[in-house]
């Protein structure tokens, strides 16, 4: 006897960001992931909007990973009425505790500043979330280990397996009355520095397939040779060299590759300063998750070492006030939040100033802005004018590129049933719709935001 499931898509339909994917079935209603939206205004407002459905009656959160566009809304859910369990990795919920509570740090304070300085359109302008409510969001959590499968009720099951892109993420297999739902969240690369290569899935009835860079393929990228490069530039120009950085990941990244350039002497012992509050917390769960990643404990200590790790907002200023050239590492990735808007506000209307992307930028954010090569940036109120150098890496990228995907989805033995693209912008999901049924001949639909698809199980 066939049983229906409803597939509700939440967010991450038609754009990149916001992921949640909610499993309505007859025994348990599952979200998959809970994230928010980020980008342009229409995108962000949704974020203020509840779930279009009763969220009492969801049963359990599935986290994928750690990043705030698979877990910021989940605050936000529980104030809505979840009772549940958030289940995920170890190290997936040891990130998303440091996301959410210095997320709503950073909400609360720009709530604060815009409120003092009069500059928001809202009176008074609130945090989408507080401290206080992050930490009631977190007393909810529940660690599962990868690569076991756990049951939630009779006919459903699910299991976490290992994904590369950051520590602790995984894709997530559900099997739902004989059928398997595979969400493969963010899919990491499968040349990586500080990570082992993705699991890959073997069987999906359905796949929901992230398409990020589904129309793209990552540059091969003398990374090296191009940092060196742009650190002797700065020099020379007795500039800096801004970084706006993830903190999960990428920061690492940038540390490692720093170090070893610094080791192999191709760069000189330029001062490298890391200001990211939540960067430093997550360097501490690489610590304690060493299983999940692949630097030794020596690498570690001397990555670390070799760069001047800032504590406090004082410390802040006393980097701007240095007359040093030198590299500055600073949240957020797509600039849109953190200590980097502090450092952009005081040289970005500097030639000598270098501004390196070294990740994807959404569209709709001030790093899409600068990458496009916008005259002017709106900072914490104001238009201030961009004279400086834009650069931008795709080859640090933690998403893998569409090739990638392609061989990511190669070792499923059956035909699936339907393939649902989902976070990707619109040109990508079509590119990689069009790529995967060229390759494959499976079926694909790409679902926009709020549609829900019926599955026959």
């Amino acid at each position: 006897m066939s049983v229906l499931a409803r597939i509700h898509f939440l967010g991450a339909a038609g754009v990149v960001t916001g992921s949640k994917f909610l499993v309505e079935t007859l025994e348990k209603n599952i979200l998959v992931d809970c994230g928010m939206f980020q980008g342009l205004k229409p995108l962000r407002e949704l974020n203020w909007s509840p779930l279009p459905f009763d969220v009492s009656t969801i049963d359990v959160v599935l986290l994928t990973h750690g990043h705030l566009d698979h877990v910021g809304y989940l605050p936000r859910l529980i104030k809505q009425g979840f009772t549940g369990k958030i289940i995920g990795t170890a190290p997936t919920l040891a990130i998303a505790e440091i996301i959410l509570k210095d997320s709503a740090k950073i909400q609360e304070e720009e709530a604060e500043k815009a409120n003092k300085e009069n500059y928001s359109k809202h009176h008074p302008a609130l945090p989408y979330y507080t401290v206080k409510e992050a930490e009631k969001t977190i007393k909810n959590f529940q660690v599962k280990e990868p690569d076991k499968w756990i049951s939630l009720s009779e006919h459903c099951t699910y299991r976490f397996q290992y994904n590369g892109h950051i520590i602790g993420a995984t894709f997530i297999e559900l099997d739902l009355f004989g059928k398997r739902l595979v969400f493969s969240g963010d899919v990491g690369r499968p040349i990586d520095n500080l990570l082992d290569n993705p699991k890959k899935p073997e069987w999906a009835d359905y796949l929901f397939m992230e398409s990020t860079y589904g129309d793209k393929l990552h540059p091969r990228e003398d990374l090296g040779t191009i940092m060196a490069k742009l650190i002797k530039d700065t020099i020379q120009n007795k500039g800096n060299l801004i970084i706006p950085s993830f903190a999960v990941e990428r920061l690492q990244s940038l540390m490692y590759l720093l170090w070893k350039l610094y080791q192999t002497n191709k760069i000189p012992n330029i001062p490298i300063f890391v200001d990211s509050p939540m960067g430093n917390n997550v360097l501490e769960v690489f610590q304690r998750f060493p299983k999940w990643h692949k630097l030794s404990q020596a690498a570690y200590n001397n990555m670390c070492q070799h760069v001047n790790i800032l504590e406090s907002y004082q410390e802040t200023w006393e980097t701007i006030n240095d007359p040093r050239s030198k590299i500055i590492i600073a949240g957020s990735g797509m600039v849109t939040g953190g200590r980097v808007l502090t450092y952009l506000q005081q040289f970005i209307d500097e030639p000598s100033t270098t501004i390196l992307l070294v990740g994807y930028q959404a569209d709709g954010t001030r790093g899409r802005q600068l990458q496009d090569g916008t005259h002017e940036i709106r900072l914490f109120g104001k238009y201030y004018p961009v004279k400086a150098k834009i650069e931008s890496i795709q080859s640090l990228s933690a998403h893998a590129d569409q090739k990638e995907l392609l061989d990511w989805m190669a070792n499923i033995k059956n035909v699936p049933e339907n393939i649902f693209l989902v976070h990707g912008e619109p040109s990508a999901l079509d590119a990689f719709r069009v790529k995967i049924e060229d390759t494959f001949k499976w079926p694909v639909t790409v679902p926009k935001l709020a549609d829900v698809q019926k599955l026959i199980l």
